[in-house]
């Protein structure tokens, strides 16, 4: 993608159609950050709860969190390019109002198979609002600021991924269960409130022939996707035989998927846009880098309560580390992508990942919880650095009609891999582990399957910065098709 700043200039120009400040702007888009994320880890912390209340077993209420994650998975990139075609800003208020909604149903849900539909709906207004904040940052922000904007959403996400458990703990033994959900009302009735005064109309341009929604490729990626995160975390850990099917019919649907999407005269997902080095390359080391990162809240619990040995109330206070430097960092890391270049801080960002990692493979067995705290301190804000400099790369000079589906390919890419790295790097600190049962394996054993699921971690962030120092290259050459987008 060439840079394309017609969009930008478009919104700058039409100053009278603008939110009042881009600081309320901003507060808008964080919000729905916030609270997408927000929704994704405050229920995890009411499962025990729930399965009391509704007399369900573990299997069954888990779907209440798995409900909510494959709304968005299997839904981001289509709502992405929905809000391009009909409008972001309508499309965001109707997510934000959807979540609103659905979080109230949620809280007076009689059933728990009414609760796991209103989650649902739920994650379907969180899936719009997580695909639109980025793409809206390229009509509410200056270009220098690009990647200050980026690094405050990712903040956001952050302490909400952080704020769920512990404040979720609160409500539920305050409150009881429902207000686990209907904390979000009042929150999204002001985030609405925000959105609709304070984000830039939608404008009214002539329609392209190419402006159409394609709902044969809408749905073949939405069975795909669907195939592939039910693969990846149905079984508890066990891979069967409805496991490999799924992940067989994954694949054969993203090849119908390609098939369809080469034929289609306004196709979801233009299939020319993957020639484009920047935006492939920053798809795959999302993907890789998320699946990293999951791997430090799938195997870190356990290795702090069976390898070292502490109770369950300092496991949580030593997790909480990791998503407190990352809403510390978030900002920073923006900061420093608007002084240096995007692509730079993306490979200083891997470097400082990879370092974490191997620190996290050396420093704990040298020094304990010590060495834990140390390695995380050093792994997540290379993440952040990562993450900011990547969606900068990326939304800077994306076309205004394809910031949405694109905003959506970046957070698919991330979910897939903290879908991947909940399963793949989850069966390999158990296979490491050598135990069929992670909960009863001896300390010795759960701190070699630490020790060996972060040397594979740290060959996927190797893997990360070889393809970041490729696409570079890549986009320097004069060569490259002119425009992809």
């Amino acid at each position: 993608m060439k840079p394309i700043n017609a969009g930008r200039d478009e919104a700058v120009a039409g100053g009278a159609q603008r939110a009042p400040s881009v600081g309320w702007a901003l507060s808008s888009l964080s919000l729905s950050m916030l609270l997408s994320s927000f929704g994704t880890s405050i229920a995890n912390v009411g499962l025990p709860t729930l399965a009391q209340v509704f007399n369900a077993s573990f299997q069954e209420v888990q779907w209440i969190v798995v409900a909510y994650l494959l709304a968005i998975t299997t839904l981001i990139v289509s709502v992405g390019r929905l809000g391009d075609i009909t409008g972001r800003r309508r499309l965001l208020l109707g997510g934000i109002f959807l979540f609103t909604l659905a979080s109230a149903l949620c809280g007076f849900a009689p059933t728990l198979w009414l609760l796991i539909a209103a989650r649902a709906l739920q994650g379907l207004g969180a899936a719009v609002m997580m695909a639109l904040t980025m793409a809206f940052v390229g009509e509410t922000v200056s270009k220098a600021k690009t990647g200050s904007a980026m690094g405050l959403l990712g903040t956001m996400s952050a302490m909400g991924t952080a704020l769920g458990p512990s404040l979720g703990g609160v409500l539920i033994a305050g409150l009881g269960w429902p207000a686990i959900f209907l904390i979000n009302v009042p929150l999204g009735i002001l985030t609405f409130i925000l959105a609709y005064r304070c984000l830039p109309v939608d404008r009214r341009g002539p329609k392209s022939g190419s402006a159409g929604f394609d709902p044969v490729g809408t749905l073949l990626l939405a069975l795909t996707l669907a195939a592939y995160a039910l693969a990846m975390t149905m079984g508890r850990g066990s891979f069967s035989a409805l496991n490999m099917a799924l992940l067989l019919a994954a694949v054969f649907g993203a090849g119908l998927f390609v098939f369809a999407e080469a034929r289609a005269a306004s196709p979801l997902i233009r299939l020319a846009m993957f020639r484009d080095p920047v935006l492939s390359g920053s798809l795959a080391m999302n993907v890789l880098v998320s699946t990293v990162m999951m791997a430090t809240l799938v195997v870190g619990p356990f290795y702090l309560s069976r390898a070292l040995g502490l109770n369950l109330a300092l496991v949580g206070v030593v997790m909480s580390i990791g998503p407190i430097i990352s809403a510390l960092s978030g900002v920073p890391a923006g900061r420093m992508v608007d002084r240096l270049s995007a692509p730079f801080v993306v490979i200083v960002g891997l470097i400082v990942m990879a370092a974490g990692s191997l620190a996290l493979f050396v420093l704990p067995a040298m020094f304990g919880i010590a060495g834990y705290i140390a390695a995380i301190v050093v792994l997540t804000p290379g993440y952040q650095l990562f993450q900011a400099a990547n969606n900068t790369a990326v939304m800077m000079d994306v076309h205004s009609d394809q910031r949405g589906v694109i905003s959506g390919m970046l957070s698919l890419s991330r979910n897939l891999g903290l879908i991947t790295g909940a399963s793949a790097l989850g069966a390999v600190f158990v296979r490491a582990s050598a135990t069929i049962d992670i909960t009863t394996a001896r300390p010795e054993a759960v701190a070699s399957g630490m020790r060996i699921t972060f040397a594979v971690a740290l060959a996927l962030i190797a893997a990360a910065l070889v393809i970041a120092l490729g696409s570079r290259a890549l986009a320097t050459r004069p060569s490259l098709p002119a425009d992809v987008s």
